[in-house]
């Protein structure tokens, strides 16, 4: 049932953002240049590689995130439009439009046995770390409403994450940490799980 309701929503999204994702398209590109679209290999179900697709909100280059962020990605972050594009990875099966968020294949090694629950479900585009801090969390306390939501996942659930979604994205909440530009890297948990 969650596959069919990701199904139809995520195809119901993308016909309504059609127009909205055409112009956060040509903001990058005449922003940016080419390529419009940043993909980047993330872990899925299992752990399993799998391409996400965002709008870029960054330029090329060896600086740090903050100096790389344009103006224009900010835009695009703020209103989250650069993670439109993931809805193909829901229509494609690699994602569900609820779970916890794909982060890097890099982190893989670094979870903790409790930690690495989190990958017992597809990764989504909001979850429930995401309703509950977003990025004004540490990753201990993220990887634990990740976990939380693999042990207690359920349809009604599911709805009030998309519900709680659509309010924090109204609200603009938890974009980015609180005076950085950019969530740091996750370098390995200081609890013993």
């Amino acid at each position: 049932m969650k596959r069919t309701i990701d199904i139809v929503i995520s195809f119901i999204l993308l016909l309504v953002s059609f127009p909205l994702m055409f112009g956060a398209a040509l903001l990058v590109k005449t922003s940016m240049g080419s390529p419009i679209l940043f993909k980047q290999e993330r872990p899925g179900r299992f752990g399993q590689p799998f391409y996400l697709y965002k709008l870029r909100t960054m330029r090329e280059g060896d600086s740090s995130d903050e100096m790389r962020l344009t103006k224009a990605g900010t835009f695009l972050r703020k209103y989250s439009l650069d993670e439109l594009p993931q809805l193909i990875n829901v229509i494609k099966g690699e994602m569900s439009l609820i779970g916890p968020r794909p982060l890097l294949m890099e982190y893989l090694p670094l979870y903790s046995q409790e930690q690495a629950k989190r990958h017992e479900v597809k990764p989504g585009i909001t979850g429930w770390a995401q309703v509950n801090g977003r990025n004004d969390i540490s990753w201990e306390e993220r990887f634990k409403l990740d976990t939380w939501y693999v042990n207690h996942q359920s349809f009604e659930l599911d709805m009030k994450i998309l519900s709680m979604t659509i309010q924090k994205v109204i609200r603009k909440e938890g974009i980015t940490p609180e005076g950085r530009g950019a969530m740091e890297k996750f370098k390995g948990s200081k609890e013993v799980m």
